[in-house]
């Protein structure tokens, strides 16, 4: 069992050495999603996402140096709803990590990129996390089924001047 941690967060980069992981933890655990895209397509695609700042970013959690976790504000994430831009996507932590608070501040941190962005809404899909994402502030859009999964739609307003936690 891990110990409690405060993990720093930083904005991932194409050199870094950390991408090759999140590369593997998106390919792990959504490739069945799009099985069509090769890891090293994937790998190009994250690449792509790193950007200098606003849409797209991808950060990573670190805890003494190694990576934790992930999450990206990127343009979209759901082809069948291309008018909704852009997303919080990709939030993953390894399971010896969960439960720890990580992707709450990376969700948060994520939420920040995009108030400082000037974005005043945005969304994120997920299967079986609503629970979270509802605790830090997300609504439910719409439930519908998305490449075979029945997934819950869900939007967060940043206009407010509620501070971000």
């Amino acid at each position: 069992m891990t110990q409690p941690t405060t993990p720093t967060i930083e904005a991932l980069t194409c050199d870094s050495p950390h991408l090759e992981t999140v590369v593997t933890w998106q390919h792990e655990s959504w490739g069945h999603l799009n099985p069509s895209l090769t890891f090293d397509a994937r790998y190009d695609e994250v690449c792509g996402e790193c950007g200098p700042g606003g849409v797209p970013r991808v950060f990573v959690a670190l805890h003494e140096g190694q990576p934790i976790g992930t999450a990206s504000l990127i343009e979209s994430d759901m082809t069948t709803r291309p008018q909704l831009t852009p997303w919080l996507a990709s939030v993953f932590v390894p399971p010896e990590w969960r439960g720890q608070g990580i992707a709450s501040r990376l969700v948060r941190r994520v939420e920040e990129e995009a108030r400082w962005a000037g974005i005043e809404r945005f969304y994120l899909y997920t299967p079986d996390q609503q629970a979270l994402y509802a605790r830090l502030g997300w609504q439910a859009y719409e439930s519908l089924t998305y490449r075979g999964e029945a997934v819950t739609v869900m939007t967060r307003y940043l206009n407010d001047d509620t501070p971000i936690a």
